[in-house]
């Protein structure tokens, strides 16, 4: 009989902050209201309105990138074998402890916005929101960092890993 490996640490995260869906949600009722007022009232929509299939192209664009932020989310997880990041819909990382050089909770400050930074000094940065995150080299020389909400605990963790140094 297979026994599950206990997770030592799990967290998901997802875009929770509220001013952020105070600006997206007058952005998704627009082109609902631009659909209602033109193509079911027949009025133009607008001083210069889009055709009938642009204001449909435009609104599923502008509905879809909402509902990607509704479905977005990050998780990680660490125990004894590795650690293992999943941003959702986007990209899946593994690494085993073998595979890494250093790792340290840090304080990455301001990367240019939230969801996943390239080129960073701390290489690809998978964040949803905050500043703090688990700074990753593996022994290949890439780097990647993986934010958190959960600092104290995640700090815990890692000192207790396989590997835990400064990065």
């Amino acid at each position: 009989m297979r026994t599950q490996m206990k997770t030592e640490f799990k967290e998901e995260q997802k875009f929770t902050q509220w001013w952020l869906w105070l600006i997206l949600i007058p952005i998704g009722i627009l082109p609902i209201f631009g659909i209602y007022k033109q193509l079911i009232l027949g009025e133009k929509f607008g001083d210069k309105p889009m055709s009938d299939l642009g204001l449909i192209i435009f609104s599923v664009f502008v509905l879809s990138l909402i509902g990607l932020f509704l479905i977005m989310k990050l998780k990680t997880s660490i125990d004894k074998n590795g650690i293992q990041m999943n941003f959702f819909p986007f990209t899946k990382k593994r690494v085993e402890w073998n595979e890494i050089k250093n790792t340290k909770v840090v304080n990455y400050g301001f990367v240019g916005g939230w969801g996943i930074r390239l080129w960073t000094k701390y290489g690809t940065v998978y964040n949803m929101k905050g500043n703090k995150g688990l700074a990753i080299e593996l022994k290949n020389g890439k780097k990647f960092l993986i934010g958190t909400q959960r600092e104290t605990e995640l700090n815990n963790i890692v000192e207790k890993m396989p590997v835990a140094n400064n990065v």
